[in-house]
């Protein structure tokens, strides 16, 4: 059976898969460079006109752009950014010419999870610097164009409906969002601060309370997607598999309690940093536990359910940092 190229764009729209909303930008993008004939899209041009297809789709009441509720997209990131102001309109799109393409791009010609059916079918990429666009996807006719159109919306509105059933009270959780973005700041390189969390939180991992090794990583304990900062306040050592199978998920309250603890053994050092825990939770103890509470408050508003409780063999009652001198000097 022969079929038409309006078949193979719908396969793609329709048998897809979505786990985000990225591949409905993209073809809206490419069907837009249809009706204007363009056989080449220069990469900046792409992320420009990207940009503008999700800024206008998510102005006003955004609706969530994937199904996991802990994550916002990279567009929802660099839109929101944008509307917030904390980032310029030029800089804005040079962040999706730079990160948001490199999943979809390469991906979006599939059906299904078949990458031979339409391989290549309707462009081919130059990394970084261009899409060649072919004649299947110049010689869709305006009616079709519109057909697909219509097509690509009713999926992304489907899309966008199925995310937000798992995103309980989303609306809340984008305002949130949006009071850390505004005073969040891009990801720095945290290995540096590895020797100095060390002996604050016991040289153990944070989350079995286990003796550090050498597999060391820097976690968020409030996940880096909510709050958008690096703050020393939030960051703890754990092994990497504990951090991996804690990902981005929120923590039990006991972790909070545990963090709050190692907070003031900072506190109670002359280390600089300590100058700047107290800068963004504030000058006592209590009123440093009640703001980390509060931020742990707004965490879980966003992401709802998706818990972790800690690795099956965590005990707080054995955990060897309460046990170590400098948490009882400090947290009397």
């Amino acid at each position: 059976m022969k079929f038409t190229n309006e078949d193979f764009f719908k396969g793609i729209i329709l048998f897809g898969l979505n786990n985000a909303t990225y591949k409905m930008g993209l073809a809206q993008t490419l069907l837009k460079a249809s009706r204007s004939q363009q056989n080449i899209i220069h990469w900046g041009d792409l992320a420009e006109n990207y940009f503008d297809i999700y800024l206008n789709r998510l102005k006003g009441s955004s609706m969530p752009q994937q199904g996991n509720p802990n994550r916002l997209t990279k567009m929802e990131r660099i839109v929101k950014e944008y509307q917030l102001g904390v980032t310029s309109r030029n800089e804005a799109i040079t962040k999706v010419a730079d990160t948001a393409f490199e999943d979809v791009v390469p991906r979006f010609q599939t059906i299904g999870s078949d990458k031979n059916i339409v391989a290549e079918y309707f462009y081919e990429t130059d990394t970084g610097n261009k899409l060649i666009l072919k004649d299947s996807l110049l010689q869709l006719n305006t009616e079709q164009q519109d057909t697909l159109e219509s097509e690509v919306n009713a999926r992304w509105c489907l899309l966008e409906g199925a995310f937000s059933i798992n995103q309980t009270n989303f609306k809340l959780a984008n305002d949130i969002r949006e009071i850390y973005l505004r005073d969040g700041y891009d990801r720095k390189a945290l290995t540096s601060n590895i020797p100095f969390l060390s002996g604050y939180q016991g040289n153990t991992c944070f989350y079995c309370g286990e003796a550090l090794g050498n597999d060391i990583h820097v976690d968020h304990v409030l996940p880096r997607q909510v709050i958008n900062h690096d703050e020393i306040w939030n960051l703890v050592l754990a092994h990497g598999d504990c951090n991996l199978l804690k990902s981005d998920k929120v923590v039990g309250k006991h972790f909070i309690e545990k963090l709050i603890k190692r907070n003031e053994n900072i506190m109670g050092s002359n280390h600089p940093w300590k100058a700047h825990i107290h800068s963004h939770l504030g000058s006592t103890p209590k009123r440093r536990s009640s703001n980390l509470q509060n931020h742990y408050e707004n965490v879980k508003s966003v992401l709802g359910t998706y818990y972790w409780g800690g690795s099956e063999s965590y005990n707080p009652e054995t955990d060897p940092f309460y046990k170590r001198l400098i948490t009882a000097l400090n947290n009397k």
